[in-house]
């Protein structure tokens, strides 16, 4: 017996269940809020069930809805803001980090998808590839490039410790 392409309605469930808190993670740092990151993993998650015949297996059904929550949250980035503020990727709000967030919004947003989905989501780099519908080189080279932009500013920027 063949088995039919698509995914069932269980099985993206099951999949949003599990992943919420990534997909939302993610999304947030891609659209710089967290409102606009729960209305794109909200809107990814309709989307994959209204086209859950589209998915063809050839990939993982995880790997799928990670490029569906990603372009989503792209796509909320595109659309004019509520507010007169810029979108800024979301990084850990500790003071430390100001600096790494303003670094990390300069990023070409490539370079950005890839560390978000790497360090936010912990994907591997095929699972990057897949969701982002990219080759795992280019995902090494993405993710080698990021490295690259940053580790001049990190490395000249004195760490202020916490007591």
């Amino acid at each position: 017996m063949a088995t039919k392409p698509g995914a069932s309605l269980l099985s993206i469930e099951l999949v949003y269940r599990a992943q919420f808190a990534r997909f939302l993670h993610v999304a947030t740092a891609i659209t710089g809020d967290a409102e606009r990151g729960a209305d794109a993993v909200q809107e990814a998650f309709a989307k994959a069930v209204r086209r859950r015949l589209d998915f063809r297996r050839e990939g993982s059904l995880e790997g799928w809805l990670w490029r569906t929550v990603v372009n989503c949250a792209r796509d909320q980035v595109r659309r004019p803001q509520r507010s007169s503020s810029t979108p800024e990727p979301v990084v850990p709000t500790e003071p430390d980090h100001d600096r790494l967030r303003s670094w990390i919004a300069q990023l070409p947003e490539r370079q950005r998808l890839v560390l978000f989905l790497r360090y936010y989501a912990d994907l591997d780099y095929r699972q990057i590839a897949h969701a982002l519908g990219i080759r795992t080189g280019t995902v090494a080279a993405a993710l080698n490039a990021a490295h690259a932009a940053l580790r001049p500013l990190l490395e000249s920027t004195e760490v202020p410790h916490h007591a």
